[in-house]
């Protein structure tokens, strides 16, 4: 991880807000989920939700992929935003893990982005 992600992330590990779990394989850390809670305004996904779960940081290390390690991450994930009172979840899908989120119950979206220059 990069030193600006690390700044980052150095607060939300410590008050809460980014949490996660690590998958191990003979007490090796092979693969891992990052999650947070997020606001969000009311949507018509969700109209009297004020908040989200997001799921971010998915990985699973290459000689340890297609064991089910990122699926039982997943189902992790959904059991920890439940027990938080999180009904309505994101996350952004590479292709490499569109199947595996299909395959846990995630549906595609329509989401776009676009990044401004930065002048400052």
């Amino acid at each position: 991880m990069s030193a600006p992600f690390r700044s980052w992330l150095a607060p939300r590990l410590h008050d809460g807000r980014y949490f996660g779990f690590i998958a191990e394989w003979d007490r090796l850390p092979v693969a891992g989920v990052g999650l947070m809670e997020i606001d969000w305004p009311p949507h018509p996904f969700h109209p009297t939700v004020d908040r989200r779960g997001y799921v971010l940081n998915v990985f699973v290390e290459p000689a340890y992929r297609s064991r089910g390690l990122a699926s039982l991450l997943m189902e992790a994930s959904d059991r920890e935003f439940e027990r938080r009172g999180l009904t309505f979840l994101v996350l952004h899908a590479t292709d490499a893990g569109r199947s595996v989120y299909e395959r846990v119950g995630w549906a595609q979206t329509s989401e776009m982005s676009k990044s401004l220059p930065n002048r400052k």
